[in-house]
């Protein structure tokens, strides 16, 4: 499946605006690994990308095809220097840190904390429980 002409205008007009020249670039077709099969083993479709005045490199082998995995590489490496030149970062970058807060150990205090309130939420439950009689 091919890229659309819009799309690759738009990246060209993108690059143009982040004054990312194709000369800048060091473009190498690597062999493939992974997932994907023979044909991926057998065929040079990953593509590796570097924009010597920052010295940004991207490794890109999202897809089995070397024009797509080429259009996703210039596609990185926009978004990379558009990080850098605004100071901000991007959503995939902030989803990555929401992760990885989500997978952080909690502090000793805020554990204890939690077991707390776990405690209490138990007792409160426990108290609507109907009371047991020992008629039997």
């Amino acid at each position: 499946m091919p890229i659309s002409l819009e799309k690759q205008n738009l990246l060209k007009k993108r690059m143009k605006d982040l004054k990312i020249v194709p000369d800048d670039l060091i473009e190498k077709f690597i062999l493939g690994s992974g997932k994907g099969g023979q044909k991926v083993n057998k065929t040079n479709s990953c593509v590796y990308l570097k924009h010597v005045p920052t010295g940004i490199e991207i490794k890109c082998q999202k897809d089995r095809s070397r024009e797509m995995n080429r259009y996703f590489a210039r596609r990185d490496l926009c978004e990379r220097i558009e990080e850098r030149v605004s100071n901000v970062k991007s959503k995939k970058k902030m989803a990555i840190e929401k992760i990885r807060r989500q997978k952080r150990k909690r502090s000793k205090r805020a554990k204890d904390k939690m077991l707390d309130e776990k405690k209490k939420h138990a007792t409160t439950k426990n108290l609507r429980k109907p009371i047991k009689s020992n008629d039997n």
